[in-house]
């Protein structure tokens, strides 16, 4: 059982993720602050350590140092993002954004422990990756389609070259899972990979964020910081909603490019970096480029190898798979005892066209476990659109209805209510998450009505 130290001096946090930990089988440790952990035992004989970057006395990025060999994984807010370039320098294995999804935060730990299970110096220490049911646990991702089995082995020709990758598919059927396996299979598997979601930083934020700055290159630019091109150096930079990028950043992405260089905002001095580059996108980005909204030269940099990922209404019985892996993970969150589908709930995930994928699909399921008040999850404890679950033939049309639908549903929702409620209350009601809920207003055009300055950010 592998031994995991939180350092966390907010104690609903620290005890909210011990309790997700232990029910996930693993054993832990707490403290409130770095002098706490070096004081006490749990350092010597940890597997993990799970760090807050802010504390009292010493920040997180204190505990680095004394680890050893031990992993750190660093929770940063978003407010703090470019913070994490600096904990991934002093040898973070990783950082994660606060508020974090759960499955997130499993995922992530698996993969380090994972990852670090198979380093010389501590294989015999680490507990050994546990096997999965299928022959794709190096690629990480679930599905039996022909469609997905095509794209796994386009993944691992893909993944040992250094060549830029452009990903396409729809919001939610998980681009992310698809760069993450091009990096861990590829030979700057042990460097960092750095995810940027580019609709979810303000306009602007985005060079700053991207590419550094130095002091005084604008208002509040009290020091220099390095941005989030340079964490990636070395290993990999993961651009996902790459078309909502502005024009400028567009630019100065294309010289890091053709250069292999970087240029902080207000420097007059440009140094070399060495990353590979995935970019993800719903849109199509050579009309975008006809209609001069994106460089069409960036496009071709881009488009080197593409890669496409199917809309789950597209993967026949991996819907079924997922959602019972889905379950799983829901029912432990929970603390449930195993559960099931019904016949007319499988039925329906069958034909339901899901237009938001698998992330509609993951909210659905995590609702229902939440309502459900025996072990079998039932058609109206789903909470689909029992109307929109035709056959096959018509699943086109029906994903596009209820596209529509759903779209106007959020937009009413969202003007009605934010008023009355915070970003976290709306996105809780809408069963979303904080960042999704930024990435809707950001594409709808949907204004936060707020009267403070700084509202532009979407953790406020």
């Amino acid at each position: 059982m592998s031994h995991i130290l939180i350092i966390e001096d907010e104690p609903i946090i620290r005890s909210s993720l011990k309790r997700l930990l232990e029910r996930n089988g693993y054993q832990v440790s707490e403290a409130g602050s770095v002098q706490e952990a070096l004081d006490g035992s749990a350092l010597a004989r940890c597997n993990l350590i799970i760090s807050d970057l802010r504390l009292p006395g010493a920040p997180g990025t204190e505990i680095i140092q004394h680890a050893g060999s031990t992993p750190v994984l660093i929770m940063t807010s978003y407010a703090s993002l470019r913070s994490a370039v600096d904990t991934m320098k002093l040898g973070a294995m990783d950082y994660i954004a606060k508020p974090f999804d759960h499955q997130d935060m499993l995922a992530t730990i698996a993969r380090i422990l994972s990852e670090h299970s198979r380093q010389p110096d501590t294989a015999t220490e680490a507990e050994p990756t546990p096997a999965t049911h299928n022959d794709n646990a190096d690629i990480g991702i679930i599905g039996s389609n022909p469609a997905m089995q095509t794209l796994f082995g386009q993944i691992r020709k893909v993944a040992p070259a250094d060549a830029n990758v452009l990903i396409h598919g729809e919001s939610g059927t998980g681009k992310e899972l698809v760069a993450r396996a091009l990096h861990n299979l590829s030979h700057r598997a042990s460097a960092p990979m750095i995810s940027v979601n580019c609709a979810a930083i303000p306009e602007s934020l985005i060079e700053s964020e991207l590419f550094g700055h130095e002091k005084g290159a604008f208002t509040g630019a009290d020091k220099a910081r390095a941005g989030l091109v340079e964490a990636a150096d070395g290993g990999t930079l993961f651009l996902d909603e790459i078309g909502e990028l502005p024009l400028e950043a567009q630019a100065r992405l294309l010289r890091v490019l053709q250069e292999s260089e970087i240029r902080r905002v207000g420097s007059t001095q440009s140094h070399k970096v060495n990353i590979r580059l995935i970019a993800a996108t719903h849109r199509d980005l050579k009309a975008l480029a006809r209609e001069g909204k994106f460089r069409e030269d960036l496009f071709y940099r881009l488009h080197v190898i593409a890669l496409s990922l199917p809309a789950l209404r597209e993967r026949g019985d991996d819907i079924i798979e997922i959602a019972t892996a889905l379950l799983e993970r829901q029912r432990l969150k929970a603390g449930r005892a195993p559960m099931a589908f019904s016949a007319d709930c499988t039925q329906a995930m069958r034909s339901y066209p899901w237009p938001g994928n698998v992330r509609e699909l993951e909210n659905a399921i995590e609702r229902a476990v939440i309502l459900c008040e025996g072990q079998r999850i039932t058609l109206d404890l789903l909470g689909i659109d029992i109307d929109l679950a035709h056959p096959a033939s018509s699943a086109a049309p029906a994903a596009a209805k209820a596209a529509l639908s759903l779209e106007d549903y959020f937009q009413n929702f969202v003007l009605e209510n934010q008023d009355s409620m915070t970003e976290t209350e709306l996105a809780s009601r809408l069963g979303i998450s904080r960042k999704s809920l930024w990435e809707r207003r950001q594409r709808m055009g949907i204004p936060r009505k707020k009267s403070t300055a700084n509202s532009g950010h979407p953790d406020d």
